[in-house]
């Protein structure tokens, strides 16, 4: 497909996103220039990845507040909008199964190269610098605390958020970069995983005063 297709795209699905939660589509554009970045060198085909990027988080807002999964949910929005669009048919069910599993916290398992690659790319917009912003922008939204020590941290993540470093230890101390399936994505996650790291080491010690 050439770059006028993905282009149509990106208007086509724009109105589905909204901003405030850090899954606005700013967050859809870092994951795409991740995938092309940890897809070079991938034999993968990059109709698929691309469409699949786009359209991962289709469904993000309809999840609030309801028993709605946007990842399933998004898959079948994906599969409609791809077919009206005369993207190729014989691509339409790999894009599907990427977005389908590409959430981490369902634990399903990416069958294809394209699957593992949105996968990674998503979960790198979850290290770093980016999700340091993202997570202090979204707790303004969620209506939680940077941090508070009276409220203990969870040893499993359950969708539920209490403050910004509990959020941390919770969900985003556990994107390890041994657990990306790319060379590329787990080589980037090494340094964004640093990030974090030092950022909650320091936060605390001045927490406490003795930095």
């Amino acid at each position: 497909m050439n770059d006028e297709f993905f282009k149509q795209l990106r208007e086509k699905i724009r109105p589905h996103y909204k901003d405030g939660d850090g899954h606005g589509f700013d967050h859809t554009d870092r994951v795409y220039k991740n995938a092309l970045r940890i897809s070079e060198g991938e034999k993968v085909d990059m109709d698929v990845v691309k469409a699949a990027v786009l359209l991962h988080d289709v469904a993000r807002s309809l999840e609030e507040g309801t028993d709605i999964c946007h990842a399933e949910e998004g898959s079948k929005m994906a599969e409609k909008i791809l077919r009206e669009m005369r993207f190729p048919e014989e691509k339409v069910a790999k894009v599907v199964h990427a977005i389908k599993v590409h959430r981490a916290s369902k634990g399903l398992k990416a069958e294809t190269r394209e699957a593992e690659i949105l996968q990674d790319a998503d979960r790198l917009d979850a290290l770093g610098a980016i999700i340091l912003v993202r997570m202090l922008q979204a707790s303004v939204t969620w209506k939680v605390p940077v941090y508070d020590p009276y409220i203990p941290i969870k040893k499993e993540y359950d969708g539920s958020k209490s403050s910004v470093i509990n959020h941390i230890h919770e969900k985003i101390f556990k994107i390890t970069p041994e657990s990306f399936k790319t060379p590329k994505a787990r080589k980037i996650a090494v340094g964004r995983y640093k990030i974090v790291k030092d950022f909650e080491e320091q936060f605390m010690k001045e927490w406490r005063g003795e930095a």
